[in-house]
């Protein structure tokens, strides 16, 4: 078994009944991802996560974020004020996962270029009507 699949006694991302599995979900889907990111320099408004997450919706980044509070990976905190303000930060929890995929996303773009060209070699493979090399 790989690092990291076999640390608690039986539990396994791989058992498809297993809590880590659905954390798994909440924290690398596409809005958790980007939302963890979104919060690893600091605690955010839902406005500028919003901001920072370019293309979720109110609705979804809402879910996101009740999500991740509930497993435990991101805090809410209300603040007394007028008008009122949330915050929503990392927690002691979550941080080590948030960079851990902000790793991840370095190691993406670091890879990007390799990626582009094997995606534009393979686009015009498939465009290129297939030669008969029987002959």
């Amino acid at each position: 078994m790989s690092r990291g699949t076999e640390r608690v006694d039986g539990m396994s991302v791989f058992d498809p009944d297993c809590t880590s599995r659905e954390v798994l979900e909440h924290a690398t889907g596409r809005w958790g991802a980007l939302t963890l990111a979104a919060l690893v320099n600091g605690p955010l408004r839902f406005a500028e996560v919003g901001r920072a997450v370019s293309g979720v919706s109110d609705r979804m980044l809402s879910q996101t974020l009740q999500r991740l509070e509930a497993d435990g990976l991101v805090s809410r905190t209300q603040q007394s004020t007028i008008p009122p303000r949330v915050d929503y930060d990392l927690t002691d929890l979550g941080r080590p996962i948030a960079e851990r995929i902000c790793d991840l996303i370095e190691t993406i773009y670091e890879q990007l270029p390799g990626i582009v060209t094997h995606q534009r070699a393979l686009r015009a493979a498939e465009a290129s009507p297939a030669r008969d090399t029987s002959d």
